[in-house]
């Protein structure tokens, strides 16, 4: 299976944690949408054939794109590339750009099944902290408008560890969250990424980062909760109902190749990475010549290893030995397990005989970034 990620840059204003690269200029989005669908055409055969599975607008915003612009989109993957039956489309949008008319026009031009609701809190005083669009109200009423066009699959997007957030404000988030039904839900630790609004606020110490036992009463509060509703935590930062996994971005989880089109968007085959300009302008000025404008990393043996394992630890199905053994051989089997062996002893490993897997257990989940560097080589 495949994937084609399209990055979509453009925002009407900026959240002051987000590193992505976007703009709120939006004069070249003629250009833009030019240019995506001319690295389509032109990229079809690193795919080499394999059908497409999924397909996620991520942004940026792109909920800032009509549905006949997305549309045209979709139907040049359909022209270019091998289309698998039930393909996921996956669009990232803004609560307050969900209005009945947008849904109309959206609904009318492209085929949308599953929406990525960027939320990150039901606090209006958190929202506007994070220099969010929208209230806590319209956010809700996001929800119910894309329930009652018929949405099945709806995720939201939330933050957690905000400066001086109380488990208390948190669980309130959770409540309001699950009982909204939606299938999905992705929760995030705040960073403070250099380079951010959030980031310099940070450096001039008018911010103050929650402690550590607050972050782990919030994650622990998190998965209660979420195993309160009836959700399957099948990735550090991620919930689902049974059944209802985040497609595309379990293919990343699992080793599978993606296509990434758009400024700064990243690629993967197996055996490379490959990522895209950070410019719009260089993008679409690349794009009208036929010279893309990116980089390209080749992995290594080593490099692909723990990429295998940083992906698959995150992830409730684990590290597969057998994988590992006709991979990488025997002896990097004896490795791993040499290194796992006081994680195992500790019980933030365990070991499933059933398939051979190694994952991580619930409890260390929220540590799962020191356990993992412990295993590369």
């Amino acid at each position: 299976m495949a994937g084609i990620y399209i990055h979509v840059p453009f925002c009407t204003q900026r959240c002051i944690y987000c590193d992505f690269y976007s703009q709120t200029d939006m004069a070249r989005q003629a250009d833009y949408l030019r240019a995506v669908r001319r690295e389509l055409e032109m990229r079809a055969d690193e795919l080499d054939g394999e059908p497409v599975e999924t397909i996620y607008f991520g942004g940026g915003t792109p909920s800032q794109l009509r549905g006949e612009d997305l549309g045209a989109i979709v139907r040049t993957i359909g022209r270019h590339y091998s289309l698998a039956n039930h393909c996921e489309v996956t669009l990232e949008a803004n609560p307050d750009d969900l209005t009945d008319a947008y849904l109309r026009d959206l609904f009318a031009n492209v085929i949308i099944d599953r929406i990525s609701l960027g939320v990150q809190s039901f606090s209006d005083a958190d929202l506007r902290f994070l220099n969010r669009r929208h209230d806590a109200a319209g956010a809700i009423e996001a929800v119910r408008r894309l329930q009652d066009a018929g949405v099945k699959d709806i995720s939201i997007d939330l933050i957690y560890g905000l400066p001086g957030q109380t488990p208390e404000a948190w669980v309130r988030n959770l409540d309001v969250a699950f009982g909204l039904g939606v299938t999905h839900l992705s929760a995030y630790h705040l960073t403070y990424e250099a380079g951010t609004r959030l980031g310099r606020m940070l450096q001039r110490g008018d911010v103050c980062p929650v402690d550590e036992d607050t972050s782990v009463s919030l994650y622990s509060l998190l998965t209660e909760r979420a195993a309160a509703a009836g959700f399957v935590h099948y990735e550090v930062s991620n919930f689902c109902r049974p059944g209802w996994f985040a497609r595309h971005n379990t293919a990343y989880w699992t080793g599978a190749k993606y296509l990434g089109i758009g400024p700064s968007a990243h690629s993967y085959d197996g055996q490379s990475r490959r990522w895209n300009v950070a410019s719009l302008g260089r993008y679409i000025e690349g794009m009208e010549i036929r010279q893309p404008q990116y980089e390209r990393e080749v992995l290594d043996g080593d490099m692909r290893y723990n990429e295998y394992i940083m992906t698959r630890l995150r992830t409730m199905w684990g590290v597969r030995l057998s994988v590992i053994r006709e991979v990488w051989g025997e002896c990097r089997v004896a490795h791993f397990l040499r290194q796992a062996a006081p994680f195992l002893a500790a019980g933030r490993l365990v070991r499933l005989s059933e398939n051979d897997t190694v994952r991580l257990t619930e409890a260390a989940f929220f540590v799962s970034d020191g356990i993992i560097s412990e295993l590369f080589v």
